[in-house]
């Protein structure tokens, strides 16, 4: 055999089929010359190399030995393993005996153990605090806005709580007058005649409260002021203390109202009759306990007794019928007073603020049913609906008696009792329980 026959001998597979002839050299046989090779060394024996190569594996079934550096023909590798036939996987080894990295498997790469999954991953604390933060500054732009947009909507009637000669001076704490006109302003014919309440031009008070806000953390007190009582109005002489606001208006009502009282008021604020049923069917309605069953035709109204939520048409008659009572304007005022603080507190309560399908609605319905005076804003609003609703002391001026006043029977205050009420709020001082014991 020649020596071209046995290296084609050990170049062949393992299946004993012949390679192809090899050329030895020329442009296209990939090859070198035969004289440029080195020799290949004869069965059984070993040839100094001309280089030193890494060690070969054994002969395969075949019989022949692959080239130096490369694997045998008929092996395969996995990953990186070099396997010869059939025999076992063998790692490769580098240059300096070391094996290389195994080749990644293919496939889906399985999960690192006890790391969650990117759907399940919880978010850091450092995510929830800039989402807490988002949210507040979001509320905080909200309320800054309704703000002052509350308080570019309120009404104020100019030179209400102007000084003049002889008014009281400012004391500690703050003084609301709060009062109920009849005014049917904003109402169609059709709600006049729903409402009962008639067709009147003229707009008279139909109730008045002088609510006193201590300076510390004492509760507030509610104090209202029958209509009828006779009183000396400013200027105008005896009458009935509603007279004050048919001759004169607000400005009148207030300075009679400080006079008689000897009580400085630092805020002042109207509601009529629309602007009443809008606010209470603003907020859903009132839950009253009507203490006695009411049955008034001139009022609109027909009560039931018991806890009852009352809405907006049902609360206005509430508040005017003088049905029961041996004193119906007494009773009167103490309606007023129940529903006054049933209601502020509601529209105050977080579950009206918060939700802005009742606040929205509660705040322009405020806004076109409120009338204060000139210096009030939507910040003294506010500090009245908190007040409102701390659950506020509520009494009446004592009187006793009568006399007339006015062309007409008018209520005669206690008037010594009425001036320790009146100074109890001027020194800013809880009032005597033995005067609110008797009212």
């Amino acid at each position: 055999m020649s020596e071209d026959d046995r290296t084609r001998a050990m170049r062949s597979p393992g299946d004993g089929r012949p390679l192809p002839p090899r050329h030895d050299g020329g442009p296209l046989s990939g090859g070198a010359p035969a004289h440029q090779r080195p020799p290949v060394p004869p069965a059984g024996g070993a040839a100094a190399p001309t280089a030193k190569l890494p060690a070969t594996p054994a002969a395969g079934p075949g019989g022949a030995s692959a080239a130096a550096g490369e694997p045998p023909r008929g092996s395969s590798r996995v990953y990186g393993r070099q396997r010869s036939g059939n025999g076992p996987v063998r790692p490769l080894r580098s240059s300096k005996g070391e094996p290389p990295a195994a080749a990644p498997p293919s496939g889906p790469r399985p999960p690192a153990q006890g790391r969650p999954k990117g759907p399940g991953r919880r978010p850091s604390g450092r995510t929830i605090a800039k989402i807490v933060a988002a949210v507040l500054a979001v509320l905080l732009v909200a309320a800054v806005g309704m703000f002052l947009w509350i308080d570019s909507r309120l009404a104020g009637i100019e030179g209400v709580l102007e000084d003049y000669e002889g008014r009281p001076a400012d004391t500690s704490g703050t003084n609301w007058l709060l009062v109920g006109s009849d005014s049917r302003k904003g109402l169609s014919a059709a709600q006049r005649r729903k409402l009962a309440t008639g067709r009147s031009a003229g707009q008279r008070t139909d109730s008045m409260m002088l609510l006193h806000i201590p300076e510390g953390g004492d509760r507030p007190t509610l104090v209202s002021l029958p209509r009828d009582s006779a009183v000396t109005v400013f200027g105008k002489g005896r009458n009935k203390l509603n007279a004050a606001y048919a001759i004169g208006g607000p400005r009148l009502l207030a300075q009679t109202v400080e006079t008689v009282t000897g009580v400085h008021v630092d805020h002042y604020m109207e509601i009529g009759f629309a602007g009443f049923v809008g606010i209470v069917d603003a907020v859903g309605g009132v839950e009253i306990d009507v203490r006695a069953a009411v049955d008034d035709p001139k009022a609109g109204l027909k009560l039931k007794k018991g806890r009852q939520v009352l809405d907006g048409g049902q609360a206005l008659g509430y508040v005017r019928t003088r049905k029961g009572g041996a004193l119906p304007d007494f009773e009167r005022t103490k309606r007023q007073r129940q529903f006054l603080g049933a209601v502020v507190k509601k529209a105050a309560s977080p579950g009206v603020l918060i939700n802005p399908f009742t606040s929205i609605p509660l705040a322009m319905s405020a806004t076109e049913a409120v009338t204060v005076d000139d210096g009030t804003g939507a910040f003294d609003m506010l500090s009245l609906g908190l007040a409102m609703g701390d659950s506020p002391v509520t009494t009446v001026v004592p009187f006793g008696g009568s006399e007339i006043a006015g062309g007409g029977t008018a209520v005669k205050w206690d008037r010594a009792r009425a001036t320790r009420l009146f100074d109890a709020l001027k020194e800013d001082k809880p009032v005597p329980k033995d005067i609110l014991d008797a009212s």
